[in-house]
């Protein structure tokens, strides 16, 4: 699963983004990787290890919820839990 954020865009400042995406790991686990700035620049990169997807599917839709709320709006969401 895949969801990408970004604040509106305005004339005083690029615009901020916030990437969310989760991956399967060699050991059976899944990381939430959490990737977040400004349009443009490097941004900080957060990795948190999951158990399960279903763990690791929870926090990513936490920290969506989260940035909504803080005014960003999903620009792009790919994917689902696996079959």
């Amino acid at each position: 699963m895949r969801i990408y954020l970004q604040t509106p865009v305005s004339d005083e400042r690029p615009p901020r983004f916030y990437h969310l995406f989760l991956q399967e790991d060699l050991l059976e686990g899944w990381t939430l990787v959490r990737e977040w700035g400004f349009q443009g620049s490097p941004g900080r990169i957060k990795r948190d290890h999951f158990n399960s997807y279903d763990g690791a599917e929870d926090a990513l839709l936490k920290h969506r919820d989260n940035q909504l709320g803080r005014g960003y709006r999903v620009m792009f969401q790919q994917g689902a839990q696996p079959g």
